[in-house]
């Protein structure tokens, strides 16, 4: 998954750091974790979203503690924490979970600044589903057209710890708060630049199938048509555009392994929120309205009789929902129904409202381009060519 390699680069270059600093042994814990899982190809979920309760208060001062993960007690053998991470995107499916801070820390903190590795079966571990839009189709019988994607498909689930006990070689950060935003920082910019791969994908297939949409309706040589899908390809390839651009610009980190461009990363990223909520509304226009209104797989099927002639259920949908020669009424179905999933349905999570929120919400990657864009420098070589001396 992409969290977990994300948050491999994340907690790799910043133990290295802290025990740069304080002489722990972070870093070799953290490698002879990353030999296991390499070793026992293993996958790990990258956990870092807090619940947060009220945001306008830092962890410490939560009415509720267990708000953000936190150390609960401290051992000599390693430490027991509490709390609970949201939108934990394929943790179910994960054999570990990597658990680091969600925000920059201060000292009455100290408790909250908190990293370890924990496997998903561990005592006072569970986790909780979460729902998703038209998440019942996949318990209906007859309903593998319905669903939309009948091969794939995601999940997401609120992780609790209850009194969990992590042993000091599982841990990556304990205290050092100074450090919680370094780790938070490096795992986002992993995470924004990630999203120049992964939604461009979903975009293309997305892409693919409303020029098929448009193939079946007969209408893939309208000029409209053909303007359209050149718009969500141009919008696409920018995606694409900014997440190679900001790993060609990365740099080598202390540690030995290299970071992304952080400027670049927040700029692919903030893309992300806007891109991809175009190109689904362009395919809404192309598919048309029948991505919302068509009957189910099962009235496709219906032998039920309702015609004057004798004529079924099935047989009506099969005669009105026909399109051009040579393109079945299930071909349509089928690619009608993966539109309506990519843009309103399950995938939807992943595709839009993740692009939106997933690796921070939009403000996130604002804050973070204004730190980066260096604008005094900016304003610098305005004066030098205007001729500005002070």
């Amino acid at each position: 998954m992409c969290s977990s390699d994300l948050a491999f680069n994340a907690v790799f270059s910043t133990t290295y750091e802290i025990d740069e600093k304080y002489g722990t042994r972070y870093h070799e814990n953290f490698k002879k974790f990353l030999t296991f899982v390499q070793d026992n190809d293993l996958t790990v979920d990258g956990a870092m979203t807090d619940p947060k309760g009220d945001r306008s208060k830092a962890p410490s001062q939560q009415a509720d503690p267990d708000m953000y993960v936190h150390v609960v007690e401290r051992r000599a053998d390693g430490i027991v924490v509490c709390g609970a991470k949201c939108h934990q995107t394929g943790s179910i499916n994960s054999h570990w979970h990597i658990f680091m801070p969600t925000i920059s820390m201060g000292e009455a903190d100290k408790d909250w600044a908190v990293s370890f590795a924990c496997p998903t079966d561990a005592e006072g571990m569970y986790m909780i589903y979460g729902r998703q839009s038209c998440d019942t189709r996949k318990l209906e019988e007859d309903a593998s057209i319905d669903v939309g994607n009948a091969k794939f498909g995601g999940q997401e689930a609120l992780v609790v710890l209850d009194h969990v006990f992590i042993p000091n070689e599982y841990i990556f950060l304990n205290g050092e708060y100074e450090f919680a935003g370094m780790m938070v920082e490096r795992f986002a910019g992993y995470h924004r630049q990630s999203y120049g791969g992964c939604k461009v994908g979903v975009g293309d297939t997305l892409i693919g199938a409303a020029a098929l949409a448009a193939e079946y309706n007969g209408v893939e040589k309208a000029s409209a048509v053909k303007d359209k899908l050149i718009e969500m390809i141009h919008l696409n390839e920018t995606l694409y555009c900014c997440g190679i651009a900001c790993s060609s610009q990365g740099f080598r980190t202390k540690a030995g392994n290299y970071q992304i461009d952080l400027l670049l990363a927040n700029v692919c990223k903030q893309n992300v929120t806007r891109f991809p909520y175009e190109i689904v509304r362009l395919a809404e226009d192309i598919a048309g309205g029948l991505v919302v209104t068509m009957p189910s797989q099962k009235d496709f099927h219906s032998d039920t009789v309702v015609g004057r002639n004798g004529e079924t259920i099935g047989e009506i949908c099969n005669k009105f929902f026909a399109t051009r020669e040579g393109v079945s009424t299930e071909d349509r179905q089928r690619i009608l129904r993966f539109i309506e999933n990519l843009c309103l349905g399950a995938a939807a999570v992943g595709y839009r409202t993740e692009s939106m929120h997933g690796a921070g919400s939009p403000q996130a990657q604002r804050i973070m381009i204004a730190r980066q864009g260096n604008l005094q420098a900016k304003k610098q070589m305005a004066k030098e060519i205007a001729g500005i001396q002070n």
